[in-house]
């Protein structure tokens, strides 16, 4: 369609060399051709126009001082990028990939992510090239305090409400939160992901990871069939992946397989995850170290070798673009049959090519990882009006939220003649709503 052809051609060009952002827009775009040629409307508007350009850009530098005086300076970032339906929501990523392109494609995701969630909440993004791994707490604490100092001038809790991601657990929300609250002198929901003591809601830190495997639960069940007696790999060894591993076995798969950078644990008994946990949540080491301690395991560097492990599910919960081609090729080969995308785009535009030609049913980031700013957004509710909800009521929701949204993306793949297409399911399913929005506040 030549309206998405043009607006894509002028994105490239207004945003030269910023490849993850170019394709995240290119996989929504066209994801959401069917639609855009039924409303003729939306060129007139330029709305995709609009949809692709974030309302608000902040840059800024963050120096900090390290346990030996010298002084550092570090970049920070916050996208808003999209408020139709709600305050900008979104996550803070510290680790030194971070540049603009991808704190866009971040954002971009997040507007139809949060979209779907069902709940009053727009699109954005944060972070920093900074890298806490090797940092003591001190120089984390001031790294957190020099990066509030500017965030929060741009911030509220009906604003834009961060949370955490890759870097960003519950030390640094607690260490940015109490700098918000210093400067500001208010104690309000303008952070997720906050410690229980102060305002935080159970199952936050679970909420990822169980949401994916709810998520896959319900697309097998909708095939007659269950999480009972799968093998499942999982990548990466952060949130996502731990609590995608305990939820997929208390649901009864076997999972077999975990990495961090160095590399991959494999275990054909299943991961022992007391161990992981110990390793990664206590000790913040190296995943090799469950090779040492679990007889039977296998240690092996390199990351991409996980991929060719055996399974009935692969579960990508580490980073972007960690499953291409070669990687899609050698899942399907060895007989995988369901993809749930725990990470922000794990899986490469050629890669979820591969899976969708093999009749793989893939469950896209957006739609598949959305537990976390779903369960952030029962945070604010909680924060809001001083509740404070069980795990039991907390997670009843977030497992409605996500079967919710399974249903949506595949009605809306259906609707618009692209049935098991839930790549296109999803942006559609979550592109209405705020399209819709957009369209009845006028050229703003």
């Amino acid at each position: 369609m030549q309206y998405v052809d043009k607006v894509l051609r002028d994105l490239k060009k207004k945003n030269p060399g910023e490849a993850e952002f170019h394709q995240a827009a290119t996989e929504i775009l066209n994801g959401l051709r069917p639609v855009i040629e039924k409303h003729p409307e939306f060129e007139k508007a330029a709305l995709l126009e609009r949809f692709v350009e974030p309302e608000r850009v902040v840059m800024f530098r963050v120096p900090w001082v390290d346990d030996k005086g010298k002084v550092h300076v570090n970049k920070g970032y916050r996208v808003q990028f999209n408020s139709a339906i709600g305050p900008y929501k979104g996550g803070l990523r510290f680790h030194p990939s971070v540049n603009l392109s991808i704190i866009k494609f971040l954002g971009l995701e997040q507007i139809l992510k949060n979209s779907l969630t069902g709940l009053p909440i727009g699109g954005g993004k944060g972070g920093s090239d900074f890298d806490p791994k090797g940092k003591s707490d001190n120089e984390i604490m001031r790294f957190c305090q020099s990066f509030m100092t500017e965030l929060c001038r741009h911030i509220g809790q009906d604003t834009d409400v961060p949370a955490g991601d890759i870097g960003v657990g519950g030390r640094e929300v607690g260490y940015l939160f109490g700098q918000y609250k210093r400067i500001r002198n208010e104690h309000v929901g303008v952070l997720t992901g906050r410690g229980l003591a102060y305002g935080g809601s159970l199952v936050r830190t679970e909420a990822t990871g169980y949401g994916l495997v709810y998520m896959v639960e319900e697309a097998l069940k909708c095939r007659g069939d269950s999480l009972k007696g799968k093998t499942v790999v999982v990548s990466g060894s952060g949130n996502v992946a731990i609590y995608a591993t305990e939820k997929a076995q208390q649901l009864g798969a076997k999972v077999v397989a975990l990495y961090d950078s160095n590399g991959y644990i494999y275990d054909k008994n299943g991961i022992q995850l007391d161990v992981v946990k110990q390793i990664k949540e206590v000790e913040r080491a190296r995943i090799k170290e469950y090779a040492q301690r679990v007889a039977g395991a296998e240690y092996h560097e390199g990351c991409k070798g996980i991929w060719g492990i055996p399974c009935d599910i692969a579960l990508p919960c580490a980073t972007q673009n960690e499953i291409d081609g070669k990687d899609a090729e050698l899942l399907v080969k060895n007989g995988v049959k369901y993809v749930g995308e725990g990470a922000n785009m794990p899986t490469t535009l050629e890669g979820i090519s591969v899976f969708q030609k093999a009749g793989v049913v893939f469950l896209p980031a957006k739609a598949a990882n959305a537990g976390g700013v779903a369960t952030s957004a029962l945070e604010m509710a909680q924060s809001s009006g001083r509740m404070f909800w069980t795990f039991e009521e907390v997670d009843k929701k977030l497992k409605g939220i996500m079967v919710n949204i399974y249903h949506n993306m595949d009605d809306a793949a259906k609707e618009y003649g692209v049935e098991g297409d839930y790549v296109a399911g999803a942006n559609i399913a979550g592109f209405k709503k705020v399209a819709a929005a957009m369209m009845a506040q006028g050229v703003v």
